[in-house]
């Protein structure tokens, strides 16, 4: 009798299961690394950028200010089996970038961590280094002129202090630079070549040598930047050198993908001609 029964599971079972397998095989094979490298813009509050290295490897730039939505976006993007982030990197410990990365911290294992120097303490940097030592994981200081080099990309800190960071991602002849928290400084004095991808402030003036010595192809305003004086520039004028512009209110989910050769952008909001 309890052979027959357990033959009667099978049988009944069998096909199910089959089909879960064989839809988690095609999942795995639609989420595995393409040899492109991703930059990921998720529309939440506050700034937060997921980087996907050409090998499947995974950094987070700052977490946005809604921990919520940030861990959903992440279980969206990053494969079922992924657990582990190489890198975390904060730019600026505030309430518009800080608050995410902690919950996602709380989920998925940081390899190391980059973050500008000591500040002081409050619960939501406590919160942080906690979920850091939970897992034994080192934090360097961000310091200009650091270099590190993961799965074929370069990152650059180009410029740091404890209010922000002015950071440079490159992977072959493309590049992205994140200005989202670099200082008024760092915009006037620092000068590098063109870039393909520039991340700004919506609420700062991107009229500045920086921006226009980088003539970036593109540029994904953001808005962790917050102040009463908000330059009154339409879009055309924002659009430093001609470069293509992007928000999230405009565009949702915003994506940079670069074959090292040539880059492109894909949003989640399409807009007709």
């Amino acid at each position: 009798m309890a052979a027959l029964l357990e033959l009667s599971f099978v049988r009944r079972f069998a096909p199910r299961i089959g089909l879960m397998i064989a839809a988690l095989a095609t999942l795995a094979w639609m989420q595995r690394p393409d040899g492109r490298l991703h930059v990921f813009f998720p529309a939440l509050k506050g700034d937060v950028a997921l980087v996907q290295t050409p090998g499947g490897r995974y950094l987070l730039i700052d977490g946005g200010a809604d921990p919520d939505a940030l861990v959903t976006a992440l279980g969206r993007r990053l494969p079922f089996w992924q657990r582990e982030l190489t890198l975390v990197i904060v730019t600026s410990f505030d309430g518009q970038r800080l608050p995410g990365q902690v919950a996602a911290l709380e989920r998925y294992r940081a390899q190391r961590a980059l973050a500008p120097p000591g500040v002081a303490s409050n619960a939501t940097l406590d919160a942080w280094r906690q979920a850091l030592a939970y897992n034994a994981t080192p934090v360097h200081t961000l310091r200009t002129g650091q270099r590190l080099e993961i799965d074929g990309v370069t990152l650059r800190v180009l410029d740091c202090n404890d209010q922000g960071a002015l950071l440079r991602l490159e992977y072959g002849a493309t590049s992205v630079v994140f200005a989202h928290t670099a200082s008024s400084d760092m915009l006037e004095r620092q000068a590098d070549r063109r870039t393909s991808l520039l991340i700004y402030p919506w609420q700062r003036d991107p009229h500045t040598l920086l921006v226009e010595s980088l003539h970036p192809a593109a540029i994904v305003y953001s808005d962790g930047y917050q102040t009463r004086h908000v330059p009154q520039q339409t879009y055309r004028e924002r659009a430093i050198g001609g470069a293509r512009l992007y928000h999230e209110r405009v565009d949702g989910d915003i994506e940079w993908v670069s074959d090292g050769r040539r880059a492109w952008v894909v949003t989640s909001v399409r807009h007709t001609p």
